[in-house]
């Protein structure tokens, strides 16, 4: 294309393409937006390299012209334009996310690259939103899908936009290095089956956390499991050496930061007696040990279990912090498993082991404070690609408009402004598209907003704040406005959800939020379809 262009002679015409998508992800009525800042950078960097231009040589037909490739090797963004959505924004269909000006061939060779870099983001980005929102606020969400992403490149992104979204941390420790997020993660099933006996441990000791005295750790354990196996309700012997081994061993590998796979054998039998009492003994010692993990089987049974279990070890030796451990699930879940583990209803006391010393009240439904979710986070499988587009809207500020039997693909044409409009509760109303000759909309003044495309529905509205959407980002070759961390740009999509009703966000069956244009907008999008659409005749 782009050598067509520049063989046409339009290698100067300025034109103006819009980035945008046509429907909200997930079946929900909303989409975050990121991955603008890797755009910038593309942007930045943008060139042909000589070894590009020799292998284009191989590739392209013979009879190009010499005189392209030495205009590709001249190519850059220094005369292209940007204006987008600050990065982290609930964004809707319809709206361009990215608008971008500058010579036509050149603006056209940015197309692919900057669908890559905000398709997935943008949408890997909203699935953790939306992970959050099912897990509520105060539930710990770990990312932990490096080893189910679409390679390396994917998994590093993945760990990016999770966190933006409202993730806590990522098992993926590049990413911790690289962005700054924080690192979390427990050890495998392959720790634990590394080991037989305790007599494998070498280095037994461990000093305290004062530092005032050493002690065998191996030792201690065993006489804390032989004191919590009445109150858990099992026998010393009936729990795995080897699993207690492990335990130990990563205890003194890790003794600020225990938190151990207690699903490798028997969770009841095995694993939960054999982490409270290293977790006793830990104690001992100063250290206050982190929780546990579920890999497997019935997570809310078996969290209820482990919580139960924990309340009576703290009651029993006093420890009233042992109540509140950390109880971490995984095992391939997605976002329907956390709605459902919210909605169960609490387990009857007489359905739970009786060898578990239980309080008097009720347990809940299920006692997780916190995920780790991998596959169904970072792979979106419920819905695999967002599907953002790149139109052409204007070619030397002459407007063009795509036709379509597809209402929905019609293009809106030309250069566009883009406002959101809130109403007097501080929730967003309305995102309003206008031409950029009309005066934008004013607080307390009442504005026409129409649906693109279809006549009747229409709306006026008085709009107790109005915020531009748009900012420049890129202008003259340079950067020109700030560009926030990530950490920023995390708050700003916890603040931008926060400014929509709940019932646009809610699991099942949201209400659509409105996205519409001004009235004169709306009779040049109509204008210029009747004057591109043929007339059919009839004989």
């Amino acid at each position: 294309m782009a050598y067509a262009y520049w063989k046409s002679n339009k290698r100067s015409d300025i034109a103006v393409f819009d980035l945008f998508f046509r429907k909200n992800p997930f079946k929900g009525e909303f989409t975050l937006f990121a991955g603008l800042d890797e755009c910038l950078k593309y942007l930045k960097n943008f060139h042909f390299s000589r070894s590009d231009i020799e292998y284009l040589r191989t590739v392209l037909p013979p009879t190009t012209e010499e005189e392209f490739f030495s205009y590709l090797n001249e190519l850059n963004t220094h005369d292209v334009t940007v204006f987008a959505v600050p990065e982290g924004s609930v964004v809707f269909p319809k709206v361009p996310v990215i608008r971008l000006e500058g010579p036509l061939p050149i603006v056209q060779l940015l197309e692919t690259t900057l669908l890559t870099l905000v398709n997935y983001a943008s949408l890997v980005a909203t699935n953790a939103a939306r992970f959050r929102m099912a897990a509520g606020p105060e539930t710990a969400l770990l990312e932990f899908g490096l080893r189910r992403a679409q390679g390396p490149d994917g998994g590093l992104s993945a760990s990016r936009y999770c966190y933006i979204g409202g993730f806590d941390g990522t098992s993926n420790v590049l990413a911790g290095k690289l962005f700054g997020i924080p690192v979390k993660g427990t050890h495998a099933h392959a720790f634990v089956n590394s080991f037989t006996y305790v007599d494998e441990i070498k280095c037994r000791t461990l000093k305290s956390r004062d530092g005032s005295m050493e002690k065998d750790l191996v030792q201690l354990s065993l006489e804390c499991r032989d004191r919590i196996a009445p109150v858990v309700g099992v026998l010393a012997s009936e729990t795995s050496e080897g699993e207690l081994a492990a335990f130990i061993a990563y205890a003194l590998a890790f003794p600020d930061g225990f938190l151990c796979l207690i699903d490798t054998y028997d969770v009841h039998r095995s694993g939960l007696p054999n982490f409270c009492a290293v977790a006793m003994a830990l104690n001992s010692l100063g250290y206050r040990a982190q929780g546990i993990r579920l890999d497997s089987g019935d997570l809310a049974y078996l969290s209820v279990i482990t919580r139960q279990t924990f309340k009576a070890v703290a009651e029993k030796f006093d420890m009233p912090w042992f109540s509140d451990l950390n109880i971490v699930a995984s095992n391939d879940i997605n976002e329907e498993t956390i709605h459902s583990l919210n909605q169960q209803l609490p387990f009857p006391t007489q359905n739970l082991s009786q060898r578990v010393i239980l309080d008097h009240q009720p347990p809940q439904g299920h006692s997780i404070n916190s995920f780790g979710i991998g596959t169904h986070l970072v792979t979106c499988q419920k819905q695999p690609a967002l599907g953002c587009v790149f139109k052409l809207v204007s070619v030397n500020s002459v407007p063009r408009i795509k036709l379509s039997e597809d209402v929905e693909k019609v293009t809106m044409p030309g250069k566009k402004d883009a406002y959101r409009l809130f109403g007097h509760d501080g929730n967003a109303l309305v995102d309003l598209l206008q031409k950029p000759d009309e005066e934008a909309p004013q607080p307390g003044k009442r504005v026409l907003c129409r649906h693109p495309f279809q006549e009747s529905k229409r709306a006026y509205v008085s709009p107790a704040k109005v915020v531009p959407l748009y900012k420049c980002f890129w202008r003259k070759g340079q950067v020109c406005h700030d560009i926030p961390t990530l950490k920023e740009v995390r708050d700003v999509a916890q603040q931008s959800l926060n400014s929509l009703r709940t019932d646009h966000k809610r699991a099942l069956n949201p209400t659509p939020y409105k996205v519409s244009v001004s009235d004169k907008l709306y009779q040049f999008i109509h204008e210029l379809w009747l004057e591109n659409a043929p007339i059919g005749e009839l004989s």
